[in-house]
């Protein structure tokens, strides 16, 4: 199945699950992203058409959803996740899709469980998308995100606090915006605290990550001056360049790098590394790196050496490193001088520099840089020498980079290889006089005009993709300076030069500026002066004198001295001269004269307006691309406020029904309470009758109580007169018995 197949049925897909979130539509399209992503079809769909760009923008949006399962998330940021080490398609997750957006809202959703699979899988692929590239502090959830990492620093699992180390390094490196945004922060005094304790962890990654965030946040600060001052600064450079040379692995490395560079940039950090002992040494195994086969590594190296670069005491010392002659050693014989010579880092340089175009872009680009800042260092030193032959090398390889593409080549080869001839010729096209003199002296006329005519020949070929290249084209070849070029190779031995040059000068002979007179003269001393140099020749003298021509000069061109090849020349040029000279024959040169200024005069008119019309055309161009960059960007953060809102709609939407059945459940309840009440009323009212029962029992109970308490007191008082009744009975009684024994003692006593 071919990508635009794919890419229509995983449309087809996302509109499905869209309408209908089943587990049945969520694994079609999980199906479909699987096999868009073993197409492996990054370059159609970062294209920019119709069909991709709906296909991404589905892909966010159910992404972004937080009722979208993790499996199919996960399977989404995977896909995306392949894309983002290559530049074009970085640069359109960020600024079309808003991808960085995306993911800090996935971890913002799911901030309640760090642990998960799918929060370690945002991190590390945020981390790679946002390195080396300054985010939009505007995007949406990127505050909260910087929250978590804060937050989730101090965690207890390894991976995810080297996780949010790592994007908190990139998020704060040279963006203000986040810096004074964490600075206002309340718990930073904390955070500081867990950075500074990080720097004294076993995993290097880790110590970098944080030495990186401290330098970032506060390096012209109070805590960044004690920490970088001159007493651990030296252990600083040391931890770095150990680091740099024995790292965990390229990501490492990639961030020693960074925060070295970044730490030049402060003086007087720069003047510390300046007296730093050991910095001979770390930077001879600094440069063993560029042996190393992998390109990253070599691409940081260089771009460390070019920050190195920036100050002069350390250009002086890398300069020298670099191209210092090779100090003599026993080793066997070698048939050539560069394999004698592998291991010298200059070699290495001119290894990167013509690396091919499908290797990372960085890496050649940089070797140039780094090239052209160490010849103009070694231009007015005592290297000069060491330079000019490291130049003759370099050259010959350097040379072969301005050749002709082949066609064949894809779109993206032949663009790399047009920057890469662009920075190539900036390279020779250098400010310095001792470094043109220098380059001249190593580049004959002949290598110069072959460059100049494989440069005019690829603006032939572009001129109709780019814009202003067409008249950029036709205003060289109107200009005199490419007499030169064109008249040597026309009579060149070379048959390939001869059709080069025939096909530029077909371009040229029309335009009506073009110096078809004087390149017929120069053509004709090209030619007088071949055959004097022939004749010389099978005369055993051989020429060593120059032949001038209207005040310019040409070098010496070995031709053949017998046989077709100078006759063939000769006809050629004289057939040219023939032709270019055929509209001026018989007419007189003051006729001539008011012709061309004539022709001037309309052309200078005709130029004037072309261009004003051209500044206005590039003005809108660049209007029209600065609305389209703001149309995107706006795009991108409408979709994200879209996708928000409707992510708090349907919170909302799910909080009605809530709250609609809870109010349900009120009403019920009020009703229950209604009828409660009424009951309670009845009941009230039978509670007053039994209150107004209670009142007349009581009023009834206070009479009984009253009689109670009288015939109690009755009660006492019979019972006391009972006592006394008693007491005076028992008295009674004493007395009777008494009276009774005094009876029977005088009855007894009568009866004796």
């Amino acid at each position: 199945m071919d990508a635009s197949t794919s890419l229509k049925s995983l449309l087809l897909a996302i509109r499905q699950y869209r309408n209908n979130r089943s587990a049945l539509n969520a694994s079609q399209l999980q199906k479909h992203i699987e096999d868009v992503s073993g197409l492996k079809c990054g370059r159609v769909l970062f294209s920019g058409q119709v069909l991709p760009s709906e296909c991404l923008s589905g892909l966010m949006e159910v992404a972004g959803d937080p009722n979208t399962s993790h499996a199919l998330t996960g399977s989404i940021i995977s896909l995306l996740a392949q894309f983002a080490s290559d530049g074009e398609a970085k640069e359109a997750l960020h600024s079309s899709y808003n991808f960085t957006g995306t993911l800090a809202s996935i971890i913002h959703c799911n901030r309640s469980t760090p642990e998960e699979p799918l929060v370690l899988q945002c991190l590390n692929v945020l981390q790679r998308l946002t390195y080396s590239v300054r985010t939009q502090h505007c995007a949406s959830h990127i505050h909260e995100l910087i929250s978590f990492l804060m937050q989730h620093v101090q965690s207890s699992n390894d991976d995810i606090v080297k996780a949010c180390l790592g994007l908190m390094a990139n998020l704060c490196r040279h963006d203000i915006s986040v810096q004074s945004h964490i600075k206002s922060q309340s718990n930073v005094k904390a955070f500081y605290r867990a950075l500074i304790n990080f720097l004294g962890h076993n995993c290097l990654t880790v110590v970098v990550f944080a030495l990186s965030i401290l330098s970032s946040l506060t390096l012209n600060e109070e805590v960044g001056q004690k920490l970088f001052n001159a007493k651990n600064i030296h252990q600083t450079f040391q931890l770095i360049f150990n680091i740099t040379v024995n790292g965990d692995g390229t990501l490492t490395r990639k961030y020693a790098v960074d925060l070295l560079v970044d730490l030049l940039k402060n003086p007087k950090i720069a003047d510390y590394l300046t007296k730093y002992k050991h910095l001979s040494v770390c930077l001879a195994e600094v440069l063993g790196l560029l042996h190393n086969k992998d390109p990253d590594t070599a691409s940081k190296v260089m771009e460390l050496l070019v920050s190195l670069c920036s100050v002069p005491v350390l250009r002086k010392l890398v300069c020298e490193t670099v191209l210092r002659p090779p100090a003599p050693r026993l080793q066997p014989a070698t048939r050539k001088g560069v394999q004698a010579r592998g291991s010298e880092p200059s070699l290495a340089l001119v290894h990167w520099v013509t690396s091919p175009l499908d290797g990372p872009e960085q890496c050649y680009m940089q070797a140039l840089s780094l090239l052209a800042e160490l010849f103009e260092e070694a231009i007015d030193s005592s290297l000069c020498s060491s330079a000019q032959s490291f130049v003759e090398l370099l050259l010959q390889e350097v040379l072969v980079l301005l050749q002709s593409p082949d066609s064949t080549e894809g779109e993206q080869l032949l663009k790399k290889h047009c920057l890469r001839a662009g920075r190539v010729v900036d390279f020779l096209n250098c400010p310095s006089k001792k470094k043109k003199k220098v380059v001249s002296l190593c580049i004959s006329s002949q290598v110069c005009s072959k460059v100049i005519l494989k440069t005019l020949e690829l603006m032939s070929h572009l001129r109709q993709q780019m814009p202003d290249m067409e008249t950029s084209f036709y205003r060289i070849l109107q200009d005199q300076r490419m007499v030169t070029p064109l008249s040597l190779a026309m009579t060149s031995n070379c048959r390939e030069h001869v059709q080069v040059a025939l096909r530029i000068l077909f371009e040229a002979a029309p335009l009506p500026d073009f110096p078809s007179v004087i390149l017929g003269d120069s053509i004709a001393a090209n030619n007088a002066y071949r055959q004097k140099d022939s004749e010389l020749s099978i005369r055993s003298s051989p020429a060593s004198e120059d032949v001038s021509f209207v005040g310019k000069s040409f070098p010496m061109i070995n031709v053949p001295t017998s046989g077709w090849h100078a006759c063939f020349f000769c006809f050629i040029s004289n057939v040219v001269v023939s032709q270019l000279q055929e509209k001026v024959k018989d007419v007189h040169m003051s006729e001539i004269i008011d012709v061309y200024e004539q022709k001037l005069s309309a052309l200078a008119c005709k130029e004037s307006r072309l261009q004003d019309l051209l500044e206005a055309k590039a003005l809108v161009l660049s209007q029209a691309d600065r609305l389209i960059a703001q149309y995107r960007c706006q795009r991108a953060q409408a979709e994200a406020e879209a996708r928000k809102l409707a992510s708090l709609l349907k919170d909302t939407e799910r909080k009605k029904e809530d709250l609609q059945t809870e109010l349900n459940d009120h009403l019920l309840e009020v009703e229950r309470l209604k009828s409660d009440s009424q009951q309670l009323l009845e009941h009230n009212g039978r509670l007053q009758e039994v209150a107004d029962q209670h009142q007349e029992l009581k009023g009834t109970y206070n009479q009984l109580l009253t009689r109670y308490d009288k015939s109690e007191w009755m009660l006492k008082e019979l019972r006391a007169a009972h006592i006394s009744l008693t007491q005076q009975a028992e008295g009674l009684r004493k007395t009777n018995e008494g009276l009774k024994l005094q009876q029977e003692r005088s009855v007894f006593e009568t009866v004796d």
